[in-house]
């Protein structure tokens, strides 16, 4: 308990709050980063669920054809998701039958395939990223405006540092 006193958690367990005072720092840190970001991650599929009956998968997929409208391949969607191509393949699958996806020939290959948002896609997807901000922006509004700036610095070095490795 002396742990979570210092670490300024309360009785709720999380993997950090598993740590004693022997645990390196370093531990400390990741799991402490990794509870935060499991309890954010599993409200927002809760919600996207009841809001918008879409998975958090999904929502990632035409996320990232949002910012690319060109379409990407599915390869490329694979490695941007850091999920297995199978994944892929069936995310598209579903969304294409809802028609909010739609498979193109890619004109340098033929073999190869991009995925795009379709019109009806993109309009659905800006809908739920507007509710998803807000729902973000709740979740992190305790957070003081210079604590999040100074948080995400502090990321970005470590990014940095982890890329470099």
């Amino acid at each position: 308990m002396a742990d979570q006193a210092q670490d300024g958690g309360g009785e709720a367990l999380d993997l950090a709050s598993r740590l004693t005072i022997d645990h390196h720092q370093s531990l400390k840190l990741w799991l402490r980063m990794l509870s935060c970001t499991v309890r954010i991650e599993n409200e927002i599929r809760s919600r996207l669920r009841e809001t918008f009956d879409i998975t958090l998968p999904r929502f990632d997929l035409m996320a990232q054809l949002e910012r690319h409208p060109e379409g990407l391949r599915m390869g490329e969607l694979s490695k941007r998701m850091m999920v297995t191509g199978g994944n892929i393949t069936g995310i598209t699958d579903l969304l294409e039958r809802e028609k909010l996806v739609l498979r193109v020939p890619d004109p340098k290959d033929r073999r190869a395939f991009s995925v795009k948002l379709t019109d009806a896609g993109r309009a659905a997807f800006a809908e739920m990223a507007a509710v998803h901000e807000r729902w973000i922006e709740e979740l992190l509004c305790d957070v003081a405006v210079d604590d999040k700036a100074r948080l995400i610095e502090l990321l970005s070095q470590m990014k940095r540092h982890l890329d470099a490795g």
